[in-house]
């Protein structure tokens, strides 16, 4: 690789950096910004959408899930259940322990904000050809492989097989 090239690709790398850097803090405040309308915390929306994508959980599996601690999670769900978008059952392996559940309000809440949030990225994206949207997608995707990995989320030979989906 010749040396402008090499510079231009260590240019670009570091602009897809900081790219990358603001979009996640402004998507999290466009996610805050846009859920409070719903009652909800950020939080307390990813736990419905947790519940709803993964069915009853434990109260430990669920903190797992979300990047939480278990007493974060509880109190979470304590307000989630104050406000009827989820219920504890009885777990059908062990009936001394609870699960937690999305109740059917919590799924029509789900499903509003992700309804709305789904517009606001057609729109973003609308007029983009299908080759750039696809290429986009393609790095985003990869960019996500490469951060589980690097969080220990997923093995690396897992990040290799997923990335040729």
């Amino acid at each position: 690789m010749t040396k402008r090239k090499t510079d231009q690709l260590t240019r670009d790398s570091e602009d897809l950096y900081e790219a990358i850097n603001q979009l996640v803090r402004v998507h999290q405040f466009r996610d805050r910004d846009r859920i409070c309308g719903y009652d909800v915390s950020v939080t307390q929306c990813y736990a419905v959408e947790t519940l709803v994508k993964k069915g009853p959980l434990r109260l430990q599996v669920m903190a797992e899930e979300m990047f939480l601690d278990k007493s974060t999670a509880s109190r979470v769900v304590d307000t989630l259940e104050r406000k009827g978008y989820v219920s504890r059952v009885e777990d059908e392996e062990d009936r001394r322990a609870v699960r937690i559940q999305a109740t059917d309000a919590g799924c029509e809440l789900y499903a509003r904000i992700r309804a709305d949030l789904i517009a606001e990225e057609r729109a973003m994206i609308e007029d983009l050809s299908i080759e750039a949207r696809q290429g986009a997608l393609s790095l985003l995707r990869q960019i996500t492989r490469a951060t589980e990995v690097r969080c220990g989320l997923v093995d690396e030979s897992c990040a290799t097989i997923c990335s040729k989906d």
